[in-house]
């Protein structure tokens, strides 16, 4: 049976970051009237100024088919809200965009676990704004490449499947390709904990340990991501496609990624303080590492990866314990 979809012509980016922008480019190359929202007002004039985003995406011009709105009321006249600002911001933009509600979906697009609660960011908006039908758009993604029209797959997952095939259909073009989900749950943890995992490998990495160690930590970290989905209510074949294996081989597998690159330097025995003093992106992993490990803790989900990942961002000085209280642990079936 074929789906009445809702019209989604119009959409809107709040957070100019490089995967806001790049995200912008997308809408605005799929034929979509399309806005980017900047927060910071710098950043707006910026934009403004020069069409160009030299702070997360130099090099890239923004077509003057995209606008820039200078509020978030202006931007919120959309038929759909793309959410790509940190995870952390998430409840308080909520709470702002509330009385502003217009569009027909809010997309999350942000990857993370919020710090104080141990919330998800689907479970959010249902409560704090519960207007707004939720769909997640995570997957293999460097902003870079999608903004520059490289080939790009992610997933769109949501319980309205109208919602999901209208945005789906909004956004493919050329070489970004969406594929649908009915799996929000299993495809937000899938794209909040691969950061983590991501800055386990930077440390395989920077201490030197080997191709073998970097392959048995992404395979095990799989497995207590998937095991974390399930008991939330996700379910395991979403962590095998794009948003769960897909974005985690992306992710830990090369230094252009920031969680990687963060836990490469921690490795090689770089201060946090210092790493984090130096960047002006924002590594996700480093505040869902604590956030998932509080979640786990609650229900109950053994993920000794991804504490070990807490503990020594909070202590670096015990990266040599950790390893080797990973390679100690009890032998056990894989399955």
């Amino acid at each position: 049976m074929s789906l009445t979809r809702p019209a989604i012509n119009r959409i809107a980016v709040v957070g100019a970051g490089a995967w806001g922008t790049a995200l912008s480019l997308i809408a605005s190359r799929a034929g979509c009237t399309a806005a980017l929202y900047a927060r910071r007002p710098e950043l707006a004039r910026q934009l403004m100024a020069t069409r160009e985003n030299s702070d997360y995406l130099p090099g890239i011009p923004l077509p003057a088919t995209i606008a820039l709105p200078t509020s978030l009321e202006a931007a919120m006249d959309a038929d759909a809200v793309l959410y790509a600002q940190p995870a952390q911001h998430f409840r308080a933009f909520c709470g702002k965009a509330a009385p502003l509600w217009k569009a027909a979906a809010l997309v999350i697009t942000a990857k993370g676990i919020e710090c104080e609660t141990g919330a998800l960011l689907n479970e959010i908006a249902a409560a704090e704004l519960a207007v707004a039908p939720t769909i997640i758009l995570s997957g293999p993604s460097f902003a870079a490449e999608a903004a520059r029209g490289l080939p790009t797959a992610v997933a769109l997952a949501g319980e309205r499947a109208d919602l999901v095939e209208a945005l789906m259909a909004a956004l493919a073009h050329g070489a970004f390709r969406p594929y649908g989900s009915d799996d929000p749950t299993g495809v937000e943890v899938a794209g909040a904990v691969k950061n983590v995992l991501a800055i386990a490998c930077g440390i395989v990495l920077g201490r030197g340990l080997g191709e073998n160690a970097r392959a048995a930590l992404i395979t095990r970290g799989l497995a207590e991501v998937t095991r974390l989905a399930l008991a939330k209510g996700g379910r395991a074949e979403t962590l095998m496609g794009l948003a769960g294996n897909g974005d985690l081989i992306l992710t830990a597998t090369s230094l252009k990624s920031r969680n990687t690159s963060l836990g490469f330097d921690l490795g090689q025995g770089k201060a946090l303080a210092a790493i984090l003093a130096s960047r002006r992106s924002i590594a996700e992993g480093v505040t869902t590492a604590a956030a998932v490990s509080t979640l786990a803790e609650r229900i109950g989900v053994d993920m000794p990866i991804s504490f070990a990942v807490n503990r020594i961002l909070k202590d670096a000085t015990s990266i040599d314990d950790e390893i080797r209280g990973l390679l100690s642990r009890p032998l056990k079936h894989e399955s």
